[in-house]
């Protein structure tokens, strides 16, 4: 498996990444560091279990967006208006804190000769969420995975999402929700579009 270092690249597995009883070892020093003791009944097990937690949440880091958009169809009987997912679930973590960011994300595409099986829009949504990152970052990244990928006439996407290093800490604003948007192509050079898909997703 490959990660990422702080500016994008990859870093291959055997140089960088440590070992699970490294890292349980690094959950038992939170857990010292916290005021509690690793050792009681309550926490014997709590190490494994958050590694196993973050093999889950991160997972993002062994997949890869372009080869979930690889398999793309040509015959859409003449299909030629916007492709839209509304309402995928967000789940992810802000790299600043490492506390969760959930929410919905709206996917829309403009076909240009090709188009990709709609559960695997959803599941790019999914590898970008689960990896550290802004919610900023990820908006784009899943952008350019369908631009890349599709070679659509444009794309928009819209997420709404809450940031608990907003709600759960900080200045504690619980009902204060993040918007990011991106549009490109004919989403971004036709207004009229722009707001049919900003209506479709329950913005207008």
């Amino acid at each position: 498996m490959d990660m990422l270092n702080e500016n994008g690249q990859f870093l291959t597995e055997t140089s960088q990444k440590p070992t699970k009883e490294e890292a349980m070892a690094a959950v038992r020093t939170l857990l010292k560091w916290a005021g509690d003791n690793p050792d009681r009944e309550g926490l014997l097990d709590t190490p494994k279990r958050v590694v196993e937690a973050y093999e889950e949440f991160f997972a993002g880091y062994e997949l890869d967006p372009e080869a979930e958009l690889s398999r793309t169809f040509e015959d859409v009987g003449g299909y030629d208006d916007i492709v839209m997912l509304r309402d995928i679930d967000v789940e992810s973590h802000c790299e600043h804190h490492m506390v969760p960011i959930l929410g919905k994300a709206h996917v829309a595409y403009m076909p240009n000769t090709n188009v990709v099986g709609i559960s695997k829009i959803a599941r790019v949504v999914e590898i970008f969420c689960k990896r550290l990152q802004t919610q900023e970052t990820m908006t784009i990244q899943i952008a350019e995975a369908i631009t890349k990928a599709l070679k659509p006439l444009g794309v928009a996407i819209l997420i709404d999402a809450k940031h608990q290093c907003m709600t759960t800490r900080g200045v504690h604003h619980p009902n204060v929700s993040t918007i990011t948007t991106q549009f490109t192509g004919v989403f971004k050079e036709n207004a009229e579009l722009k707001d049919r898909f900003l209506r479709l997703c329950g913005y207008r």
